[in-house]
């Protein structure tokens, strides 16, 4: 059984002179000692150790993109995570191929998240393979190619609304049922990737897109307002324009750099930095967070 470290502090009773120590994060040398984990309450939160305890998450989209950057950012924290993907399998297990290799556990999962029954077997085979979801991040999305909306086809704005808001919304109705309390979860964050487009409206460019994550921004403030008593935190991240290959997949590779240049930091963003906001609010020092929009986008 694997021990979890505390500082003497916290254990009440006074420990013989033959203690090791360990270096703070802080330089100090501070007196340790290990403790089985059966003997500590399940999954209690001390301040200041939050990154002594392991979790895990699963990430749709996470074979590429900013789906990706989360999963690498939680394996080096040797976080246990479930890439989801839609049909790249092969990014899929190059994914957790390096997060494996950085330290953490990792697990390639198939699945539409437009289609419930993939979404149920989704979390079903993350569970199976890691164990109960601490953090669920709903990152999986499509766009199209720039439009005004009286070019836009209803087979464009139905795949664009299917996956953004329902694909959103069957992946947090799982993500409840298996973290709340009263369903004998042990609570947990979900969060939510959004854009700045939700704001902004994206005129001239994809009307539908703003429109479908606006969807996602009301279910983070709603949803946040329902699970909170169950241990279940709820936020959403507005990335700006940023650098990944979907603007090339649509037809504009330089779109993020011209956008990012009339940005007050005057450059498009990376998805390392969207992570590390997805990677803190998952972790407990986001602890008194939820029903956050939270705005990555430089300024813009």
């Amino acid at each position: 059984m694997q021990a979890i470290v505390w500082p003497i502090s916290f254990l009440g009773k006074q420990l013989d002179d033959s203690l090791a120590l360990q270096k703070s994060s802080e330089g100090a040398n501070l007196p340790f000692v290990d403790l089985d984990a059966a003997s500590i309450a399940p999954r209690r939160v001390v301040p200041g150790l939050s990154s002594v305890m392991s979790k895990t998450i699963l990430v749709t989209g996470g074979s590429r993109g900013i789906g990706r950057a989360a999963c690498m950012l939680a394996a080096e924290r040797h976080w246990s995570v479930g890439v989801n993907y839609l049909k790249d399998r092969a990014a899929a297990e190059s994914a957790v191929a390096v997060a494996e290799r950085v330290g953490g556990k990792a697990v390639a999962i198939a699945g539409d998240v437009s289609r419930e029954s993939d979404v149920i077997a989704m979390f079903d085979a993350a569970t199976s393979a890691l164990g109960p979801l601490d953090g669920v991040v709903i990152n999986a999305g499509v766009a199209a190619t720039a439009s005004r909306l009286v070019d836009m086809s209803a087979e464009r704005m139905r795949h664009v609304f299917e996956v953004n808001v329902l694909g959103a919304y069957l992946c947090a109705r799982e993500a409840a049922r298996r973290m709340c309390r009263s369903r004998d979860g042990n609570g947990g964050s979900i969060v939510l990737i959004s854009s700045v487009a939700a704001r902004i409206g994206a005129p001239d460019v994809y009307v539908d897109y703003a429109g479908s994550k606006a969807a996602v921004d009301a279910l983070a403030l709603g949803l946040s307002k329902e699970l909170g008593r169950e241990g279940v935190r709820v936020n959403s991240i507005r990335p700006g324009v940023i650098e990944t290959e979907i603007h090339a997949a649509y037809g504009d590779p330089d779109r993020p750099y011209k956008i990012g240049a009339s940005t007050p930091l005057g450059r498009p963003g990376t998805v390392n930095e969207i992570a590390e906001a997805i990677i803190w609010l998952l972790s407990d020092a986001s602890s008194y967070v939820t029903g956050a929009i939270i705005d990555v986008t430089g300024g813009r």
